[in-house]
């Protein structure tokens, strides 16, 4: 099958880029052809192979022919972009749709997809149901917190929903959320996890010096803390270093992996609070956060709010066990032999929880977890589903297939 992928932030920065980067590649690898477009602001990007990656480039750092005047819209800030969809003008969202309105067409008229998915009950779902070409969307959980902040955009939402062919929610608290608001076409809903991708993130010998001193950090320490995400307020890191008060020793390293709006107020967080023994690390690669995975005792998740949560995922492949948020799609997948589930903005819970695992009053089994992730979550057992979705939809659209 030919499968077009749409998605309104780019593959880097955003759990719904790393979603659809994980699926392209799982479905490349079973026959299937597939084309992202993807908005990006920067010429360095890059893309997983025999993938087509159609770019609608948007104004950043640099200047790239054919570029908007503005920088890609988000629900939250992004890595690399603070235009929020509220705050456009009605000629940028003009702009953008017709920006992405002409990508579209153009790959229908060059790649022929037989299906389009979509990512976010949003606009550019919207768009790519202008064709005569069946459309599913998965919806990650931010459109569903637009839906709830930005009423000028309902219209929009309910349409895509009315009139696509499926909706795919990513977990169960997910799939609540979009049927409490989307009673009417309750039926279109279906829910189809998350998974990680086993050919990056999984366990292997890393000694904790050494990846330390890739990191530039030479001092030894005998207990590792990391977090991986964007430094964004519902991601709950001022949380997270309010319980590292609490357990922050001298042989304890608390690494924070991510970039985003955050920052500042973060680190002004971690010079009130004294805490000698955090280091912010800015975004890493896949292969270096698999290593800082690897290397530490135990990954924290403390979001407030979480559609899935495949960070913890990504950790628990690799051996580490979790403490997470009671949120989202966490309870999901996280029990107590995989680590430890705790309320929502409770730093004490989060403290004890962390201390626990430090301190080994509760132990874990890496290569339990290792085989957990394996058996039940890697990325391959999903898209088998959404392959049999897509042939349902697509061969009742066969008869009649009109394109443009």
């Amino acid at each position: 099958m030919n499968i077009l992928l749409v998605n309104h932030f780019p593959l880097q920065g955003s759990g719904s880029g790393s979603y659809i980067a994980n699926i392209a590649k799982s479905l490349v690898k079973k026959g299937n052809k597939v084309c992202i477009i993807t908005p990006e602001n920067t010429s360095n990007f890059l893309g997983p192979k025999d993938i087509k990656l159609h770019p609608v480039f948007f104004k950043y750092e640099e200047k790239i022919l054919g570029q908007q005047e503005f920088n890609f819209p988000c629900f939250d800030p992004h890595p690399r972009s603070s235009l929020l969809f509220d705050n456009m003008t009605e000629i940028q969202l003009e702009k953008y749709e017709e920006a992405f309105r002409k990508a579209i067409k153009e790959e229908i008229l060059e790649f022929k997809p037989d299906v389009i998915h979509a990512q976010h009950i949003w606009i550019l779902s919207r768009v790519a149901l202008e064709y005569n070409i069946p459309v599913i969307v998965t919806s990650h959980g931010s459109d569903i917190m637009g839906y709830e902040a930005w009423p000028k955009f309902h219209n929009v939402m309910y349409e895509v929903v009315e009139k696509c062919r499926k909706i795919i929610a990513i977990s169960n608290h997910s799939k609540k959320d979009i049927t409490s608001i989307f009673k009417d076409n309750e039926e279109k809903v279906i829910t189809i996890s998350n998974g990680y991708d086993d050919k990056i993130f999984y366990k292997e010998d890393c000694k904790k010096e050494k990846i330390l001193n890739e990191l530039n950090i030479n001092k030894k320490y005998n207990k590792i803390v990391c977090f991986a995400g964007r430094l964004a307020k519902n991601k709950g890191v001022d949380l997270l270093l309010q319980a590292a008060k609490g357990y922050d020793r001298e042989d304890i390293l608390t690494l924070i992996v991510g970039a985003g709006e955050e920052y500042k107020n973060l680190n002004k967080i971690k010079e009130e609070l004294k805490l000698k023994n955090v280091i912010f690390l800015g975004n890493q690669d896949h292969d270096t956060l698999r290593k800082i995975y690897n290397i530490s005792d135990v990954c924290v998740v403390p979001s407030r709010k979480e559609a899935f949560g495949l960070v913890a995922l990504e950790a628990i492949a690799c051996g580490t066990p979790v403490v997470a948020t009671n949120q989202g799609g966490m309870p999901d997948f996280i029990n107590d032999k995989v680590g430890i589930l705790i309320e929502k903005e409770n730093v004490k819970e989060l403290e004890n929880a962390i201390s626990k695992i430090l301190n080994e009053k509760i132990k874990f089994d890496a290569m339990e977890l290792v085989k957990y992730a394996i058996d039940n979550y890697r990325q391959d057992l999903f898209v088998d589903r959404l392959i049999d979705v897509y042939k349902e939809i697509s061969n009742k659209n066969e008869r009649n297939r009109k394109c443009i």
